[in-house]
């Protein structure tokens, strides 16, 4: 994965949000962050979206696919996770 600057999350209280949606599927935040920042984790493309995605476990354990999307604002990259689920390892 390319750097990046920072992640970009919804409060967990907008109920379409990215934060809500990937918690509803068994995934923290921080298990996502630690799969997004982890150099060992591995490029993918969504079979669904095409979106980038990568591979990678967590700090718990899990084996988890994070889908993402990624863009630049005045020099920041920021990745937004639009989804994220545990896969068998």
């Amino acid at each position: 994965m390319e750097p990046f600057d920072f992640v970009e999350w919804d409060s967990e209280d907008d109920p379409r949000g990215n934060t809500r949606h990937i918690g509803d599927n068994g995934v923290t935040q921080d298990e996502t962050e630690d799969v997004l920042y982890d150099p060992r984790s591995r490029d993918v493309r969504s079979r669904s979206s095409s979106r980038p995605a990568v591979i990678g476990e967590t700090s718990t354990g899990k084996a988890v696919i994070v889908v993402y999307e990624r863009h630049e604002d005045a020099g920041i990259v920021v990745i937004r996770p639009v989804t994220a689920y545990e896969i068998e390892p």
